[in-house]
């Protein structure tokens, strides 16, 4: 994708006690790219523990838009995601579009 046409944020949360991701961060980051004209999430990555844990979380963000705000995108999280750190992702998510919001507000 031309870098032009999107930017990047990320979200951060404390990981719970005992994940093997803990073991090697001390939170759980999430990452996006958004396409500027209607911020839907094109890319999506997370320091989860292993690859598939991470891919599978990328492609449960990607296209959403977060002009429509984040509850779908909670819901889906929670209805999907069975691992311990599901309510580090949620958190995660919820300071990544708290930081989108700082940006539109300006």
């Amino acid at each position: 994708m031309n870098t032009a046409k999107t930017y990047f944020l990320a979200g951060h949360a404390r990981l719970p006690q005992g994940m093997a991701a803990q073991n090697v961060y001390e939170s759980l980051t999430i990452t996006v790219e958004i396409d500027r004209k209607y911020a839907v999430i094109v890319e999506a990555s997370c320091t989860l523990a292993t690859q598939h844990g991470r891919d599978f979380v990328g492609s449960l963000l990607k296209g959403f838009s977060l002009r429509d705000g984040i509850e779908e995108i909670v819901t889906v999280i929670q209805n999907h995601y069975r691992g311990r750190a599901a309510n580090a992702l949620v958190a995660a998510v919820r300071d990544l579009y708290s930081q989108f919001e700082q940006l539109h507000a300006k």
